[in-house]
């Protein structure tokens, strides 16, 4: 019988989070609720045990007691069996420590490679308290076991498991022998209702706790001590725009008159102050300076491709890749990784915008991304050039490829940057001093929280949030090396198959390049964002450059595609306009849009939070001023953005 294994936790409210004293977040008395993709995951569970026939299934969790109540609401919901290991010295263990433990825990529970096989995992696709989206590759990894994540949909057709993936630009549909590892977007089938029986069921139903020495867990591999990144710092993450200066009017017409006054009047600006000069920590007499590195030198980048061309955001990666490799020592090289088929050609784009070498896998079965083969090629080519750093750009792609292969070298990998710095990490304990040392700063806590991170063992490897880093100016002057890689491959690397890819440009190169977004929320859902999108293609008439998106609840309820996304788990952009129409103003999705130089937000509620982050603002109904708006642009308005600019 199949067992279905449904990975799930608990994160706490980010409004009830504080700051320690030691400077790092302190979650100990904030409610905590299950994480809202995990919930996504414990229904596709139950659905893939509806298309079996029959499945066993189970839910395991890593965490303190507390995390009993989450797991009996499981239970009542359909799961038969409940696993919680649970173990102080678990404490403070990054990702690779707890994919590490949890599938520790698994293999004591019976499933991996040569026990029992006949089983799928399923998981969320990240937690809202970290957001890297790295346990369930690291979990599959360490199985060595098939996956597939960003899953909207799945089906179990004749003893294989039918996916289809959200890609940039479209979307995948795989084909995966069991066992595999899915992990599930909130864009599937709502989680349902614990029954009267299931409730009754859970109340007597015994959790099995575990703890470390049950599962045979070195002490050495968990918690601070087992994990190769830390978080070094955390501060606040505060606004640096004005108040907001809101329209006036006693009608729809009067009130776009006056937004189109306040544009015109100039952008709204906070005075400026001047900044501190931020004094470098003094070293302490005596303490020992440390070269963790032990002979790895370089920088490491993925060049993605997508129809055929390197995408945006890997191009972006060579950006912060330059300036680490400038501030190392001199002569550090930053190299590219470049796996197709037939793609020699794009290898001088790479190094015309500031690659050194390219080091190219040519091989007609990897035409198409897929994770198994990728990530055995990058620790092969990790292995040979022995990188310092190495660096992918947070897509769907990247943000599976990364977590996969730092567990394949032992690495720690810290997601979704949007700084990157080489500095120093004193560690005032040991009297020791580690340098130099990447610096990888990250969103977290719902973006209101900006963490650094340092990773201890090379090579140390981060992902890059789309969007945050400019295109390094295009040189063709530039000189670089070509180099070919031969990787050994086996047939398991190519067990999952890819039964179909639908990619258009989905909105991901334009929103990137646009000068004016127009976004719709919720707000919009009376008609699919239909004058949204007129409203941008009107904008588009006029000769601007502009693109329409959405925020992530309307890409989870099917009206706008993954790719137009803005927010946390989708893009960063930076246009010169952005237009947030019924658009709330959730921290995940200002995330996204608070780079863009100026931001309009036109809300039915007086009190959306969304107004507190923009710099001109409108109430009124969707359906009355956005026409009001299409209106204006044809007579010759377009937000203050020159014609053909």
């Amino acid at each position: 019988m199949t067992t279905i294994i449904s990975l799930m936790k608990q994160v706490p409210l980010p409004s009830q989070m504080r700051m320690g004293e030691d400077g790092l977040m302190d979650r100990t008395k904030a409610k905590s609720i299950i994480n809202i993709d995990c919930s996504f995951a414990l229904e596709a569970g139950l659905q893939l045990k509806s298309m079996l026939g029959s499945a066993r299934l189970i839910v395991c969790s890593m965490g303190p007691p507390s995390f009993e109540q989450s797991l009996k609401k499981a239970i009542s919901m359909g799961y038969d069996e409940a696993y919680l290991l649970s173990d102080r010295k678990l404490g403070g263990s990054d990702t690779f420590a707890t994919g590490l433990a949890i599938s520790t825990m698994l293999k004591h529970l019976g499933f991996g490679k040569g026990a029992n096989e006949d089983f799928i995992i399923v998981a969320g696709r990240q937690t809202s308290d970290g957001d890297t989206a790295h346990v369930p590759s690291q979990v599959a990894q360490n199985l060595g076991i098939p996956q597939a994540t960003f899953i909207e949909n799945v089906e179990f057709k004749d003893e294989h498991v039918i996916a289809r993936r959200i890609i940039e630009g479209g979307y995948q549909i795989l084909k995966l022998p069991k066992p595999c590892t899915l992990s599930l977007t909130p864009t599937g089938i709502p989680p349902r209702r614990p029954s009267l029986l299931g409730a009754v069921k859970a109340r007597d139903a015994k959790i099995t706790v575990l703890s470390v020495s049950d599962i045979n867990l070195s002490d050495e591999k968990i918690g601070l001590s087992g994990s190769p990144t830390i978080v070094a710092k955390v501060v606040n993450i505060k606004s640096e725009r004005a108040p907001v200066i809101m329209s006036k009017g006693e009608d729809v017409s009067a009130l776009v008159d006056n937004l189109i006054e306040n544009i015109k009047s100039g952008k709204n600006t906070l005075e400026k102050k001047e900044k501190k000069e931020v004094k470098k920590k003094s070293i302490p007499e005596g303490y020992e300076r440390v070269d963790f590195r032990d002979g790895a030198s370089g920088i490491l980048t993925w060049a993605e491709l997508a129809n055929g061309k390197i995408t945006r955001p890997s191009l972006e990666l060579l950006t912060p890749a330059k300036n680490l490799a400038n501030s190392l020592k001199e002569g550090t090289k930053v190299r590219t990784v470049l796996i197709g088929h037939n793609v020699k050609d794009l290898a001088n784009e790479l190094i015309f915008h500031g690659s050194d070498e390219v080091i190219i896998i040519d091989d007609e079965r990897l035409e198409e991304y897929r994770i198994l083969p990728f990530s055995s090629i990058f620790a092969q080519v990790i292995k040979k050039y022995n990188p310092e750093i190495s660096l992918f750009a947070a897509t769907t792609a990247g943000r599976e490829l990364a977590p996969r292969t730092a567990v394949k070298t032992q690495s720690g990998v810290t997601a979704d940057c949007t700084g990157l710095e080489i500095g120093e990490h004193i560690d005032r304990k040991n009297k020791k001093v580690f340098a130099p040392i990447l610096e990888s700063r990250r969103p977290t806590y719902g973006e209101s929280k900006l963490a650094t991170i340092l990773g201890f063992h090379c090579p140390q490897i981060s992902t890059a949030r789309a969007g945050t880093f400019e295109v390094p100016k295009r040189d063709e002057n530039l000189k670089g090396k070509i180099s070919t890689f031969k990787p050994k491959l086996d047939e398991e690397d190519f067990v999952t198959k890819i039964i179909k890819t639908v990619r258009g440009d989905g909105g991901l190169a334009n929103l990137f390049e646009a000068d004016v977004i127009i976004s719709g929320g919720r707000g919009t859902i009376c008609d699919d964002m239909n004058l949204i999108k007129e409203l941008a293609r009107e904008l588009k008439k006029q000769g601007v450059n502009a693109e329409y998106a959405s925020s992530r609840p309307m890409v989870d309820i099917g009206i706008s595609e993954y790719a137009r996304q803005v927010g946390q788990t989708g893009k960063t952009v930076r246009p010169k306009i952005y237009v947030a129409v019924g658009i709330s103003g959730a921290i995940q999705h200002l995330a996204g849009m608070k780079e863009s130089e100026t931001i309009i937000a036109i809300n039915i509620h007086p009190n959306e939070s969304i107004f507190s982050s923009a710099d001109f603002g409108l109430v009124g109904d969707y359906s009355d001023i956005v026409p009001e708006l299409i209106s204006r642009v044809k007579e010759g308005f377009t937000f203050g953005v020159k014609k053909g600019e």
